[in-house]
């Protein structure tokens, strides 16, 4: 046989090590192209190689395996290979074409040949079908249709192959506005997967918004009515000016040279910019520097990264309204309609008179969205005018930003009843926003690598903004209707909406963004013609946006003291109105993960007690002895319903100070008291769980004798069974007994589900009864596992000390990063230096840790000495941040 290519000999077939051969050529030449590689430099030539190389691999092995027959059918390359876009770890999809239904005649060739290539390592995806076949898999399956639009001859029957080409043109299946309608709906199906937002921390560079799938769709429609080969025909169609087709391309070669980059270091086919891979990317891509503040190269790369993405998704959008306009709406069922002496109406979307429109009238580029807003059957923008609109970006200059109308006109927008969100994401994605409040172009595209935002400050702060305008809406007052209840008490819901946009606007600044955001907040509102009260409110709610949810998170809302202060922070109920129905807002648009029945109970038990407080008057609060006296009458009133007698209530109680009628319910207190009643010494440990309390988790009460490791061996536990530990309180009796009550719920994966299953309950109750009895803990596989976010982009540990004057305790808070085991650390740590520990409020935020523990040393006097508090802070910080599992080591 002669020689079959350049590179490849047919004699390599008849050896003995022939395979060994082929999988020698395939690595050097991956590691060939590897070696060319810059990140730095268009991967367009690689991506050819490649495929080029393969075609050549393909050829040869066709050629050997069909022998005689190799010309009667025809091998073609399909998808990203028929496009010869190969990437490293690139799909190879071919198609096998027949020249007739029966395949027998060539099915030990072609099993032969498919063998060969599976074993060289090229695992092909692969089909064999007719030409007939072909055409009626199209015709069944638009997704068929597309991958063979990408189609190219690699070797065989060429007139086979243009058959093939024959029977799939726009004239005989899937018509362009078909075949556009149908690429939309998946579009749109694809987009919702990612939440409709190209923001996410972990994005896909593929499927993701302004992802390559975005600019492949564009090519495909495209391609489909027009028959080019080429996007640059979109310049010869009139779709694109030449600036903007620059841009397309920039874009898209930024992203081919990251997906190119992120192959070769998974070394696999790998989309996803997930964490463990952003920082060798930013090293790679030149965003590493000496001298950086933490995390500063990866939050660099990643908002290049966005913003090339957020490029793709303005011409995707721009481009597929144009195909729109072009393929489905014709001159024929065009409906036009004026509006003004500005704006005309084609097909329920908006378009700019002239293209001089916005240079007479600058003040338009506000106005044109507060016409979608009020008229509500319009659509959208037409594409030439979004077009226009980011050509005329720049007369958004000081003069404008000075000019009283245009202020009114920016305000009006979040006056309007309808259409707030979608306008704000419109003005966010044509870089209206970001020209209009300089403060706002520092946050487009920023992460935010606190371990529980999910997305870039921007699009978490428009989520805010449409989580309150939900509670505005009655289609969505089931959703959480108390706080739809509050929303009607609103008089300005504006000042709820530029509190929001506001709220995060200092992000990645130096200093508190809270105050900082306070002063460009008050800034803007003065511009704005805000009034003094209104002003003082809007600067008071960015100022103190988080303190409702550290409160109801950190601090013991049971405690009169902790409602009194804070109904003194708050001031007012309508104050009080603002800043809960913000909080829940803003912890909602962190991550959809984080909300869950536990948070909302707490908020909303801390906003009821808190308007109780300020109905009363602040001159007037509820003492911490009329609580107490209070709650203990009730619990009394409720276990003599259940048969309890005086001498059982007084010995059931005999153990226990009035603190204890402060920091328990009268559920609670009732449901121990009843456990304990039928406990005598041989029972003890006693552990019992209920399923569903009033905050929507699952109790568990301990009743023990007191022992330095209780706190440890029973958050081990718990923790090892996989559930989450949201609240310990600690309260050593007058006869050294301890009542250990924890507030969990399941984890599972972080679900938030409470514990539910009969089974679930008995087993976490005799696990923990069996390692109290025995003090230890068995080592099992933990189901809590360290999240891959805390793995890349650990919190370092900080211990910070305050006096709990009151209580004449000391309060120690530890932030860190969540893992398996850490309160049983931090427990074994207290043992360690001999800490009494009384109560913990245990609050976690994604895979951050803000615990606060109210301590004393062992004689019950809080924890004063500089030395001892250094000491306890260094062993806390070396046990929680050097054995933390799997902790990749950052070189700062």
């Amino acid at each position: 046989m002669p020689e079959i290519t350049k590179t490849i000999k047919s004699a390599w077939f008849s050896e003995k090590e022939y395979l060994q051969q082929f999988k020698q050529l395939i690595k050097r030449k991956d590691l060939e192209l590897q070696q060319k590689f810059d990140p730095h430099t268009s991967v367009d030539n690689l991506l050819k190689e490649k495929s080029d190389f393969i075609d050549e691999l393909l050829s040869s092995t066709w050629l050997h395996f069909l022998g005689d027959y190799a010309d009667n059918l025809c091998l073609i390359a399909v998808g990203g290979y028929g496009r010869r876009e190969l990437f490293p770890h690139s799909d190879i999809d071919i198609v096998i074409v027949l020249d007739h239904n029966n395949i027998s005649v060539y099915q030990e060739m072609l099993t032969n040949f498919s063998t060969f290539l599976w074993d060289i390592g090229l695992k092909p995806g692969q089909s064999v079908r007719t030409v007939e076949e072909c055409v009626t898999a199209a015709i069944n399956d638009q997704t068929v249709m597309t991958s063979l639009m990408e189609n190219r001859l690699i070797t065989g029957n060429a007139a086979l192959y243009q058959k093939l080409r024959n029977g799939i043109t726009p004239d005989k299946i899937w018509p362009s506005d078909q075949f556009f309608a149908v690429k939309m709906w998946e579009q749109l199906l694809r987009h919702a997967k990612y939440h409709d937002t190209a923001y996410n921390l972990e994005p896909n560079i593929k499927d993701g918004l302004g992802g390559l799938r975005d600019l492949q769709v564009i090519t495909w429609v495209f391609k489909r009515h027009y028959n080019s080969e080429t996007l640059r025909e979109l310049i010869k169609y009139g779709f694109l000016p030449e600036s903007e087709y620059n841009q397309l391309f920039a874009a898209l070669h930024v992203l081919w040279r990251i997906r190119y980059a992120l192959h070769l270091l998974t070394n696999s086919c790998e989309d996803r910019l997930i964490f463990d891979y952003q920082r060798d990317l930013a090293r790679q891509f030149g965003f590493s520097k000496d001298n950086q503040q933490y995390n500063e190269d990866v939050e660099q790369f990643m908002q290049f990264y966005f913003k090339t993405i957020l490029e793709l998704q303005h011409l995707n959008e721009m481009l597929l309204q144009l195909f729109q306009e072009r393929f489905v709406v014709t001159e024929t069922n065009k409906e036009t309609e004026s509006l003004d002496d500005r704006f005309v109406i084609i097909n329920s979307y908006l378009e700019a008179k002239d293209e001089q429109i916005f240079e007479r009238q600058p003040l338009a580029l506000f106005e044109i969205f507060l016409i979608l807003q009020k008229n509500t059957e319009l659509k959208g923008i037409r594409a030439t005018t979004i077009r226009l609109i980011r050509k005329s970006l720049h007369l958004i200059d000081d003069n404008f930003r000075q000019n009283k109308t245009a202020n009114h006109l920016f305000v009006e927008i979040f006056r309007q009843p309808n259409g707030l969100t979608t306008q704000l994401r419109r003005m966010n994605r044509y870089g209206v926003l970001s020209a209009y409040l300089s403060s706002f172009a520092n946050i487009v595209a920023r992460m935010q690598y606190d371990l529980f935002h999910i997305y870039t400050v921007d699009e978490h702060t428009l989520f805010v903004i449409r989580n309150l305008r939900r509670f505005a809406l009655e289609k969505h007052w089931d959703e959480l209707p108390f706080c739809s209840e509050i929303f009607v008490l609103i008089n300005k819901p504006e000042i709820l909406y530029i509190s929001a946009l506001f709220h995060d606007i200092a992000k990645g600044l130096n200093g508190d963004h809270s105050t900082l955001g306070e002063d460009i907040v008050r800034d803007f509102c003065r511009q704005h013609g805000f009034s003094t009260q209104d002003i003082k409110l809007i600067t008071w709610l960015v100022r103190n946006h988080l303190v409702m949810s550290m409160t109801a998170q950190r601090m013991d809302i049971s405690d009169p003291d902790v409602i009194q202060k804070f109904a003194q922070k708050v001031g007012s109920i309508e104050y009080l109105n603002h800043l809960y129905l913000l909080t829940v807002a803003d912890i909602r648009a962190t991550n959809p993960g984080l909300w869950n029945a536990w948070k909302d109970s707490l908020l909303k038990e801390l906003y009821k007690a808190t308007r109780s407080t300020l109905r009363r008057e602040l001159q007037n609060p509820l003492t911490q002895n009329d609580r107490i006296q209070e709650n203990k009458k009730e619990a009394e009133d409720e276990l003599r319903k259940l048969g309890f007698t005086e001498a059982a209530l007084e010995k059931v109680w005999q153990h226990v100070n009035d603190d204890y009628f402060l920091r328990y319910s009268t559920d609670e207190i009732v449901w121990q008291a009843s456990a304990i009643a039928s406990t005598d010494d041989n029972d003890l440990p006693v552990v019992i769980l209920r399923p569903q309390t009033r905050r929507g988790n699952a109790e568990v009460f301990v009743y023990a004798k007191n022992v330095e490791t209780l706190f440890s061996i029973s958050t081990a536990t718990l923790d090892q069974l996989g559930l989450s530990i949201l609240d310990a309180r600690i309260m050593t009796t007058n006869d050294d007994y301890v009542l250990d009550s924890f507030n969990t719920f399941q984890v599972l994966e972080y679900s938030g589900q409470p514990v539910s299953e009969e089974y679930r309950i008995t087993h976490i109750c005799n696990t923990l009864r069996n390692n109290l009895l025995h003090q230890q803990v068995k080592d099992h596989i933990n189901i809590h596992r360290l999240s891959r976010q805390a793995k890349y982009f650990p919190i370092p540990t900080d211990v910070q000390f305050q006096a709990d004057l009151q209580n004449n305790q000391t309060i120690l808070e530890l932030i860190s990063t969540d893992r398996p085991g850490l309160l049983s650390q931090v427990g074994q740590v207290f043992n360690n230096q001999g800490i009494n520990l009384h109560s913990a409020r245990i609050t976690t935020i994604g895979s951050r840790v803000e615990d606060m523990f109210y301590i004393t040393d062992l004689h019950l006097q809080p924890l004063t000495d500089p030395s001892k508090q250094e000491l306890l802070r260094e062993e806390l910080t070396f046990v929680l941040d050097e054995n933390m599992p799997d902790r990749v080591t950052l070189n700062m």
